[in-house]
């Protein structure tokens, strides 16, 4: 389980340190009154019942994880639970074992000065208290996911997803995904290593003023406020048009085919980074596009 978590962080990473390059301009920008929630109901067109979408920040300090009394209904009101990827299936946890490592038998010092491999070692035996050797081989990425904590207030964190998915077996309910762990590695795997292996060292270099843009992210999750969160990864889709479309674009346009063939069968509580979700490639501007009515649920 904690394998496929640190592959929901390294996605969550790799957006989040890319959006922050652009600054932190667009935090100030307008928002309409309906923008604040993550909680939204898909209703109209084929179906019988609505279904409900929920966006999730996969990773957070465990006293900020708390689900509204409209999220539980919701949930209780749903057949299943439909995740970016089932967290609990087995082949999954296997295989994301062996997606931490690069491919072609690549080693780090390949892309890095003798210099600036000695840095990262440093950090990670210093502040990570991990010693680097183990990681000689390792996705460039999946190092920048081990960042993560480092950004956080906190000492103890849990996956938002995790939460759902106890509420769920709870009710007895199927948990099931949207995709697979081979489809996950090949996204990173799409990113150049090299590309990945600057990304981990600029990260290194400017941790503290990451650590504050990071914080800001949160509090803008935390406030519900998806119209600032699409401001900030629109700027950055401007600058980083490929690489956006292959972390969020493409697989948003997948999951709502997805949904159109599986929402008149049954209805569904689908929960999702919460970065897919607003904009005119987003989640919710898709299912309007295809004849579904999509209304924010007050979640507090």
């Amino acid at each position: 389980m904690s394998k496929i978590i640190n592959l929901f962080v390294a996605f969550a990473v790799l957006i989040f340190f890319n959006a922050c390059k652009t600054g932190n301009q667009s935090l100030k920008l307008p928002l309409e009154p309906t923008q604040h929630t993550v909680l939204w109901e898909i209703s109209g067109k084929n179906l019988k019942q609505p279904s409900y979408i929920f966006g999730t920040f996969h990773l957070m300090c465990k006293e900020d994880i708390v689900f509204s009394e409209n999220l539980k209904k919701a949930l209780a009101g749903s057949k299943k639970l439909y995740l970016e990827m089932d967290l609990d299936n087995l082949s999954n946890t296997m295989g994301a074992l062996f997606c931490m490592n690069m491919n072609g038998n690549k080693t780090l010092n390949e892309f890095y000065t003798p210099e600036e491999y000695k840095r990262i070692e440093t950090y990670f035996k210093d502040s990570l208290k991990m010693p680097f050797t183990m990681f000689n081989k390792v996705k460039p990425l999946m190092l920048e996911s081990m960042l993560y904590p480092k950004l956080m207030q906190c000492k103890t964190l849990s996956g938002v997803e995790e939460g759902l998915m106890k509420l769920s077996k709870e009710q007895n309910k199927e948990v099931e995904g949207f995709e697979t762990i081979q489809f996950q590695c090949a996204v990173f795997d799409s990113v150049p290593y090299e590309t990945q292996a600057k990304g981990l060292l600029r990260t290194l270099d400017s941790i503290a003023s990451y650590k504050k843009a990071f914080q800001e992210m949160l509090n803008l999750y935390k406030s519900q406020q998806l119209g600032l969160l699409d401001s900030l990864l629109t700027k950055q889709s401007e600058e980083t048009g490929a690489s956006m479309d292959i972390l969020l674009y493409n697989r948003n346009k997948n999951w709502v085919k997805q949904m159109e063939k599986l929402m008149p069968k049954e209805n569904l509580f689908i929960a999702v980074g919460a970065g897919h979700l607003p904009g005119k490639q987003g989640v919710l501007q898709l299912l309007r596009n295809e004849g579904y009515m999509v209304k924010p649920i007050k979640n507090k």
